[in-house]
């Protein structure tokens, strides 16, 4: 902290600096500078002390001298990465600023993140199963014209048409965390890259993830001081439009088993085997649990972080864009740490094979801790709790960029490539009924007790995650008859 006031008071001394910095308010300024000096040091520790048994294991795993195996695997993941960061920095225009836009339109703010969670649960257990049987490059191409369609809707302040974009987007949301991610892996083993390169492509999309949500932050803020509320959904479409064109440049693939199998297989075959695999297999059925638990609490908090950070007066305002950046900075600092703490654990902690599930107990654990902070100063302290709101704020979005890598991870290793759209979103139906329950909680419960609910979402997750670190490691027959 000292070092990024001193930094802030160099740049206000030069008139010229200062002149091209955004008015906002001093604490935000420290803190954006703070997490931009921190992100830097982490990825200079991490560059410098990188563990490269990584590499020689995926090298060998390839076969010695495979150098074309791995060059095709660098130019599939850069054609899949460039596709999901321009997907994702779309998605996190719209996110930064929805809050204070349905503000502006004076609407029920809670009903319409309400409907977008509830229509995400309904059409959850049945649209995977369409994105396994139509195509995943289909339905990717689906989700990038629904949102061009939604955040046109945006532009009107009329509830029921906002109504309907957030009916949309309940869909669109499932597509989004379900297609991309089906066709990415399935087609990482069509064309037989190792299975450990999967973590490769995982962790780069959390860095990057992060990355895209730190350039939306500033972006969409600065859209906002041009164009209004609206700007950022503005430059969202003309995002969607260029993600549209590249996914059109992907092969299809589908969920089956062997090549052609899809034509002989209906979408009520995908459904019912998708929900037999889920509810017969523990081990399916305990990631996707957790999946929920903590991915309904993260999306819990991302409700609340605005208006409790607000509840405390902030001196200057709440600069969202600001202090969004600075919370996706810690998103991308847990990226860059995922590496070294796999490594770590496998190394010194646990067996190979469970280091992905020690990770992610440690992970949901950090995250209870960090929320528990905000819960227990909101209803304890009657001074402002601002200063340690930020920090646990941060170091529950840290816990964000560790698991969505882990996550990832470990459901390609449980779940089959000829099922995971379709238990991909089967698993959204509890982590929507988690999110729709904790969302109309903050219409009546006071926010410490919601905190408490998340802290002990992340909590129930870590300890049923720890359940599946075993003595060897081992993967249900699903997975290995896939």
């Amino acid at each position: 902290t000292f070092i990024s006031v001193a930094s802030h008071q160099i740049f206000r001394n030069n008139k010229m600096i200062a002149a091209a910095l955004p008015d906002w308010p001093e604490w935000a300024l420290n803190l954006l500078i703070t997490m931009s000096i921190s992100l830097a040091v982490v990825f200079a520790i991490t560059s410098l002390f990188k563990n490269d048994a990584n590499d020689k294991a995926n090298n060998k795993t390839a076969g010695e001298g495979d150098k074309k195996l791995e060059a095709e695997f660098k130019s599939f993941r850069r054609q899949y990465i460039a596709v999901y960061l321009v997907i994702m920095l779309a998605d996190w225009m719209q996110g930064t600023h929805m809050y204070t836009l349905y503000l502006s339109y004076n609407v029920n703010i809670s009903a319409l993140f309400l409907t977008g969670f509830l229509s995400g649960a309904i059409f959850a257990p049945f649209l995977g199963s369409a994105v396994d049987q139509f195509g995943r490059k289909r339905s990717c191409i689906v989700y990038c014209v629904l949102e061009i369609i939604i955040n046109v809707l945006e532009h009107f302040d009329d509830f029921p048409t906002l109504i309907i974009g957030r009916i949309l987007g309940g869909i669109s949301t499932n597509l989004l965390f379900s297609a991309f991610e089906s066709w990415m892996t399935t087609e990482h083993h069509k064309r037989g890259f190792p299975e450990s390169w999967l973590s490769i492509t995982f962790s780069a999309a959390s860095i990057g993830n992060g990355s895209m949500a730190i350039v939306a932050g500033i972006l969409a803020q600065l859209l906002e001081d041009r164009l209004g509320h609206i700007g950022p959904f503005q430059g969202a479409i003309a995002l969607t439009i260029l993600a549209l064109f590249m996914v059109m440049g992907w092969e299809e693939n589908y969920g089956e088993k062997e090549e052609g199998e899809h034509s002989n297989s209906s979408l009520y075959q995908q459904f019912v085997d998708g929900w037999k695999m889920t509810c017969s297999d523990s081990q399916v059925w305990r990631i996707g649990l957790t999946q929920a638990l903590s991915e309904g609490a993260m999306y819990t908090f991302v409700f609340m972080w605005v208006p409790t950070l607000l509840s405390q007066d902030p001196p200057g305002g709440l600069p969202t864009g600001c202090v969004f950046s600075s919370l996706m900075m810690a998103i991308t600092i847990g990226g860059v740490l995922f590496p070294p703490l796999q490594a770590f654990l496998g190394k010194y902690v646990v067996s190979e094979s469970n280091k992905g599930e020690m990770s992610a107990t440690l992970t949901y654990g950090l995250g209870s801790i960090s929320m528990a902070v905000p819960a227990l100063c909101l209803s304890t302290s009657k001074e402002s709790c601002f200063d340690k709101l930020i920090w646990s704020f941060i170091l529950v979005e840290v816990c964000v960029g560790l698991f969505m890598p882990v996550a990832g991870t470990l459901r390609s290793k449980y779940i089959p490539d000829s099922l995971h759209g379709g238990i991909l979103n089967i698993f959204r139906l509890p982590l929507n009924i988690v999110v729709v329950l904790g969302t109309y909680a903050t219409d009546f419960m006071e926010a410490h007790n919601v905190f408490f609910i998340v802290s002990g979402c992340f909590m129930a997750a870590a300890v049923i995650q720890a359940t599946m670190v075993t003595k060897t490691g081992t993967v249900g027959t699903s997975k290995k008859t896939d």
